[in-house]
């Protein structure tokens, strides 16, 4: 007598869908997605040769910024915390047009002197019109943290930014992102205001700051 043979059973799959949609939404709700952060800067054009008639730079005009290795920060020759250093840096943008015997602050001088820079400047604000000689340099050391670097750089943009946006408000009764992003007239009125405010940042090559 023959054996009957034995059927084997067919496993149930009916649920894997199910469950590979449950792991679909696992991973979308626990994956973090890392994000970049930067800065968005327009460097200058490249010089093969630097010219040789460097203009001297007075020295009361250069606002200077130090951090060490330790992430610490020398500003004008004084320790500060990264929370003042926005404040600082305005107070040193703005300056003092009418004292400029004060030697903490820039120099000014005339619009007029240097039309060409400043036409938009003397359409808004006529050839009288005081500008700053103002620069900021900035310094890291090699070890200086990434994230204390971007502060920095946020701190000085933030500061450059709300002096701009003190300006156009003073002048033309809206912020400079405004201007920006108004019509043709204000746009200009936006340029304006960047001529007068230049945001002039100078990064010089890391190097050995004080020491961990």
């Amino acid at each position: 007598m023959a054996r009957k043979k034995r059927e084997i059973q067919e496993i149930n799959a009916g649920s894997m869908a199910d469950i590979a949609f449950l792991l679909l939404i696992f991973f979308l709700v626990t994956t973090t997605m890392d994000v970049d952060t930067g800065l968005v800067r327009v460097l200058p054009p490249y010089v093969e040769e630097p010219p040789e008639d460097q203009p001297d730079v007075n020295k009361r005009n250069v606002f200077v910024v130090l951090a060490n290795a330790n992430d610490m920060l020398l500003v004008e020759d004084d320790y500060m915390q990264i929370e003042d250093l926005k404040d600082a840096a305005k107070e040193f943008i703005i300056g003092k047009p009418g004292d400029q015997a004060d030697m903490k602050f820039p120099e000014f001088e005339p619009a007029s002197n240097k039309p060409e820079s400043y036409d938009l400047v003397i359409k808004y604000w006529g050839p009288d019109k005081l500008v700053s000689k103002q620069i900021v340099s900035l310094q890291n050391d090699r070890g200086t943290s990434y994230n204390m670097y971007i502060l920095i750089q946020d701190a000085l943009a933030s500061a450059y930014q709300e002096v701009r946006d003190q300006v156009a408000k003073e002048r033309f009764g809206k912020s400079y992102d405004e201007l920006q992003k108004g019509n043709a007239k204000e746009q200009e009125e936006a340029k304006a205001v960047k001529a007068l405010i230049p945001q002039r940042i100078s990064e010089a090559e890391p190097k050995e700051i004080g020491s961990k």
